[in-house]
C-alpha cells in the first residue's frame, strides 16, 4: 500500500481526519475524556461453523486457535471498515497508521505468574494463517520467564524512581501524546498505543466482562471473551435444539464514528467470527478511511 505524505497536523502515528462533519469535530470538545464516552454492548457468536473450522485445522495438523479467529476476524473488519482504527487525542481525531491489537499474556497459568502485554502489528491483507503466526511468534517470545519484553522493562526503568518523580513522568508522557510529540520508542512498547485490547477470559475458565479503555494512550475498542455455552431454540420446524455460542462484550470510544457504522462494523465481524474460513485467503480490497 503506498504511504501518504504527512501533512500539517498529521502524528507519526496517524493521520488528522479533516473532511469529517463538524458535529464529530466538536465531540471531543465535549466528551473531554474516553471514561464520558464509553459504549458498552454485548452479543453473541454461534459456534457452529467456527468449532467445525478449528476441528478440521487440528486434524490438518494447523495450530488455529479461538483466539486467533477473533484476531484475525478483527483485523479483516478494519481492513474494510477502517473508521474503527481512529483514535481521538489532544481534542481531534486521527486515522491510525496500522492494526495493532494488545494481548495480556499469562507466562503461565498459575497464580504467581507474572502477566506481561504484547502489542502485535498486522496488514490488512493478513490471512488467519498470517495472523496465527505472529501471534504465535509473540507469545511465545514473551512465554520466557526469566526475560522482561521491551514494555516491562520500561515499566520497571520508571518504577525505579520515587512516586513523586513517576507521577510526573506519566504525566509529561501524557502531555507530550495529547500534542502528538510522545517519543516513538514509548508508542512501540506501550499496549496503551494500540487499535484495540482483546482478552480472552475463556482460557481462565469466567465469562467476559466490561473492560474500560485506557485514558492513557489511544485505544478505542477493548472486546473480551468468556467460555463457551449452550442454550435451547425453536428451529423453523418447532423442534427444541441446541447450540453453542461465545458472550461477547465490547467497551467503544463512540468519538470515533457513528453508531450505525459501528453497528455494521460489528455485524461483520460477527459473520466472520462464523464463518471464519472466509479469513483463509486475503481481502478482495482494502477499504481506506475516505474522510483524511
Amino acid at each position: 500500500m503506498k504511504r501518504k505524505r504527512r501533512r500539517f497536523g498529521d502524528r507519526y502515528d496517524g493521520k488528522l481526519l479533516k473532511k469529517i462533519d463538524p458535529f464529530y469535530k466538536i465531540v471531543p470538545y465535549i466528551m473531554k475524556d474516553r471514561v464520558d464516552s464509553q459504549v458498552y454492548f454485548d452479543d453473541k457468536i454461534m459456534l457452529d461453523k467456527t468449532e467445525k473450522f478449528l476441528k478440521q485445522k487440528r486434524e490438518e495438523k494447523e495450530y488455529i486457535s479461538f483466539l486467533h479467529i477473533v484476531c484475525a476476524a478483527m483485523v479483516r473488519t478494519i481492513s474494510q471498515k477502517p473508521r474503527i482504527n481512529r483514535f481521538v487525542s489532544g481534542r481531534k481525531l486521527y486515522a491510525r497508521n496500522g492494526i495493532y491489537i494488545s494481548l495480556a499474556v499469562k507466562k503461565d497459568m498459575s497464580e504467581d505468574s507474572p502477566e506481561t502485554t504484547i502489542k502485535i502489528k498486522f496488514e490488512p491483507t493478513d490471512t488467519i494463517y498470517e495472523v496465527a503466526e505472529k501471534i504465535n511468534k509473540a507469545i511465545n517470545e514473551n512465554k520466557n520467564s526469566e526475560e522482561n519484553n521491551d514494555t516491562d522493562k520500561t515499566a520497571k526503568l520508571i518504577m525505579l524512581c520515587p512516586g513523586i518523580i513517576v507521577k510526573g513522568i506519566v504525566g509529561f508522557l501524557k502531555w507530550l501524546d495529547k500534542h502528538g510529540k510522545m517519543p516513538k520508542i514509548i508508542n512501540r512498547v506501550s499496549p496503551f498505543h494500540t487499535s484495540l485490547f482483546i482478552t480472552d477470559l475463556g482460557s481462565l475458565g469466567i465469562q467476559p466482562a466490561y473492560h474500560h479503555i485506557y485514558e492513557f494512550g489511544t485505544t478505542s475498542i477493548f472486546i473480551a471473551f468468556g467460555i463457551k455455552n449452550k442454550e435451547k431454540y425453536i428451529n423453523r420446524n418447532d423442534d427444541i435444539c441446541e447450540r453453542r455460542f461465545v458472550d461477547m462484550k465490547v467497551v467503544i470510544d463512540e468519538r470515533i464514528c457513528d453508531g450505525f457504522y459501528y453497528a455494521k462494523s460489528f455485524r461483520i465481524f460477527r459473520r466472520y467470527m462464523e464463518n471464519p474460513h472466509i479469513l483463509e485467503k486475503a481481502p478482495e480490497k482494502v477499504i481506506e478511511d475516505n474522510e483524511i
